[in-house]
């Protein structure tokens, strides 16, 4: 069983910077691929981003898409999302999720994809 949990959520103007961290413990970290996903109120979830198995390939939610930057830290068990470039409606609470997947460079986007969920994390943007 895997333990996720995202931190690094807030308020921020519109222009600025969020990095958010997304901490696992249990299983096998480098053997998982790893996804955020975000949810305004009155909203589905949605993709944001995904990280493979070793970093070396993501894959971005077009709306997100030159302003966001996902990385992992194996050693560290640990996700980010490098959020630059922040509009009012990335305003959302961001979940990190994760699935143990045997191919390398794969990067899931739906929801249905991913077997462990983090409690979420709050973004903020303000005009």
């Amino acid at each position: 069983q895997v333990q996720l949990v995202e931190s690094g959520g807030g308020l921020v103007q519109a222009g600025g910077s969020l990095r958010l961290s997304c901490a696992a413990s249990g299983g096998s970290f480098s053997s998982y691929a790893l996804g955020w996903f975000r949810q305004a109120p009155g909203k589905e979830r949605e993709f944001v981003a995904a990280v493979s198995r070793g970093g070396s390939h993501t894959d971005f939610a077009d709306s997100v898409k030159g302003r966001f930057i996902a990385s992992r830290e194996n050693a560290k068990n640990t996700v980010y999302l490098q959020m630059n470039s922040l509009k009012p409606e990335d305003t959302a609470v961001y979940f990190c999720a994760a699935r143990a997947i045997g191919r390398l460079f794969y990067t899931p986007r739906l929801t249905t994809e991913y077997a462990y969920w983090g409690q979420g994390t709050q973004v903020t943007v303000s005009t």
